[in-house]
Order: C-alpha cells, then structure tokens, then sequence
C-alpha cells in the first residue's frame, strides 16, 4: 500500500474529470484516471500531472460495462492498495437533443447506462473495497457529480434530467448506508459549465448568462467544481454527509 491518497476519478480524460484531477494532485493525490480514450491521445495530459511529482494512472475502460468497474477496481488496488477517494465524474448527453415525445429507448438506454448504472454500481464495488480497507487508518469518500438538470427540466434532453436525479437519490442512499464506517458521500450539482459537452449551445448560454440567468454573470469552469471536491475530499465537512453543493453561479437561488 502507497502512502499517498488515491483517487479514483471517472470519466477524467476532459472536461471537469480532468479538472478535478489537476486539482487534486497538486494537492498531493496519487490519481487514477479513467475514460474511453486512447492513450496516446491523452500522454501530454498524464505527463503534464506527473509533473506535481505525485503517482498517475490511466485505466480505460467503458463504465457502464461490469467486468471493466471490476477491472478498473483490481488494477488500482494491484498498483497502489486503495482507494481513499471516489469521484463519480463520468457523464454523456444524449448524441441528439431530441423532444420529450420523440426521444428514443436506444438514447434513453445510453444516457441512462453510463450517467446512472454504472455511477451505481461503480459506488457499490468502490464502497466494499472501501470497507476492507478502514482497518488500515484510511478515512474514505465518495463524491458523484450531478448537475442542476437534477431538478431543471429540459424537455429536449429528458434522459439527461433523469440520469442526474438519479444520481442525487444515489447520493442519499449510499450517505445513509455508509454512514456507520464512516465514509462520507457527496453531490456536487455544477451549473453551465464551459466544457466539450456545452459547446453546442454555447451561444443559447452566452445569451442566457447575460439576461441573468445566474446571479453570477459568467460561465463555470471545471476548476469551480474542482475547488468543490477539493473542500469535501479535505475532511472538513464530513459531518455534514449526504449534503449537496450547488456549483452554479447561484442558478439554485431561483430568484424572479
């Protein structure tokens, strides 16, 4: 077993994943990163976190497939012997934004397989990994990556909505589950961020920003999430287990 902390980030080859990641080795985390990507198109990013001087790793592998989340675990645990934080980052948006009468069960199925089962049994396997390990002083958490589209509805994209308030619910039930070792579980709930996944509405948002559709008039940025893992990974709102930080430029205030 290393003496760094490890973190298990999902879906971390871009975007917010990847935020989080250079967030969390600069603070000192052996990271594993986990995507779809070939690795010759993401090396720069790996060398670029190696040069923190802390341990990284990349593991592809499709989460939402079951034998791949147990690879995943394995290789981890082979490398470096556990497992102190897992983000569930990984997420997709349907291939085409598609009306709520019209959307398909081929779309539906996607979205839903990636977004929510495997953030769920991605959570089940990681937390009785956990379990083993707090014989060993190791003080585990567990943080998913939801979104406002849990509560804001976007009838073109139905399947996205109910992915994220699913995983809000699976926030709740694994805070309560795990409550007694003491592990602490989280939801982070980012509002419009500026990522690949936005990029096809930027200026629907751009327009929206500046109307006020957030009190704060810009865009978020993964290092605003990444800031948010950094506080709940620290220890210091363990207390406070199940909790959800709003990440969204005050979106959440829903003000008229």
């Amino acid at each position: 077993m290393i003496d760094y902390r490890v973190a298990l980030i999902t879906g971390s080859t871009r975007g917010i994943g990847y935020g989080i990641a250079q967030r969390l080795t600069r603070e000192g985390y052996a990271v594993v990163l986990n995507g779809t990507s070939d690795l010759s198109k993401i090396q720069m990013k790996i060398d670029e976190l190696k040069e923190c001087g802390s341990p990284v790793m990349y593991i592809h592998g499709d989460i939402s497939v079951d034998d791949k989340r147990k690879e995943i675990v394995n290789k981890v645990m082979d490398e470096f012997g556990r497992i102190d934080l897992l983000v569930n980052n990984a997420g997709v948006a349907p291939k085409e934004r598609l009306d709520l009468l019209e959307t398909s069960e081929e779309s539906f199925d996607f979205v839903i397989d990636i977004n929510l089962k495997a953030t769920y049994f991605m959570t089940q396997l990681v937390a009785n990994t956990m379990i083993s390990l707090l014989n060993h002083g190791i003080k585990p958490r567990i943080i998913n990556i939801s979104s406002i589209s849990a509560y804001t509805s976007s009838s073109n994209r139905p399947e996205y909505c109910i992915s994220k308030a699913g995983i809000s619910m699976i926030t709740k039930l694994f805070a309560d589950r795990l409550a007694e070792y003491g592990i602490g579980v989280f939801e982070i709930r980012p509002g419009i961020v500026f990522t690949d996944m936005t990029s096809t509405v930027r200026d629907k948002y751009n327009k929206l920003i500046e109307q006020g559709i957030t009190p704060i008039k810009r865009w978020g940025y993964p290092e605003d999430i990444a800031n948010a893992v950094s506080v709940l990974a620290s220890g210091m709102l363990d207390f406070s287990t199940g909790q959800v930080i709003n990440v969204d430029g005050g979106f959440h205030i829903r003000r008229l």
